[in-house]
């Protein structure tokens, strides 16, 4: 496995070592000894989640408040432009942001560690992302930025409008501008 670090520190870009012939391919997706050697980390996944979504739509960008969620996110099917955004508050990146395109062929993988919001735009006709957490999923502690605050800037590469939830419509900007 080949870890990289991303542009914000604690988040890495993962890539599997694939075996491939005319048959197709093979990789181990996950290892969690391998993992904890690779990331330095002693984390444990809880949950394992799969999202499917059409072109266009943008979700996120969510995190838990008390009980922050590290997630290794990859795509199994189409390409996502994937977002993470440092939301610790005592963190020298606190509101920079990190993005990156996760596709089906490249089985690049992308380690969030806690305290970062997550989301990603739908580039192909639609994609299915495949993502475990640390922390189970719990809905009164989930919080959501917006995906357009003008003080994070992230740079979506956006076609036409977003297609977004009503939760993802009404996130919250992370700092004043």
């Amino acid at each position: 496995m080949k870890v990289t670090p991303a542009a914000i520190a604690d988040v890495l870009i993962i890539e599997p070592r694939v075996l491939g012939d005319s048959r197709g391919f093979l990789f181990e997706s996950f290892n969690q000894r391998d993992f904890n050697a690779a990331t330095g980390t002693e984390f444990t996944f809880v949950q394992d989640n799969h999202s499917r979504s059409l072109n266009g739509v943008l979700r996120g960008l969510h995190y838990q408040i008390s009980q922050p969620q590290g997630k290794l996110v990859r795509v199994v099917r189409g390409a996502v432009f994937d977002v993470t955004v440092d939301v610790r508050p005592a963190s020298p990146t606190f509101g920079q942001w990190a993005g990156l395109e996760l596709n089906e062929y490249a089985h690049r993988q992308l380690w969030i560690p806690p305290g970062f919001a997550h989301g990603f735009l739908v580039l192909s006709e639609s994609a299915d992302v495949l993502y475990k957490t640390t922390e189970y999923y719990l809905p009164t502690d989930e919080a959501c930025l917006a995906w357009d605050d003008p003080g994070i800037g992230i740079q979506w590469p956006l076609r036409a409008p977003p297609i977004l939830s009503s939760r993802d419509r009404q996130g919250r900007r992370l700092k004043p501008v």
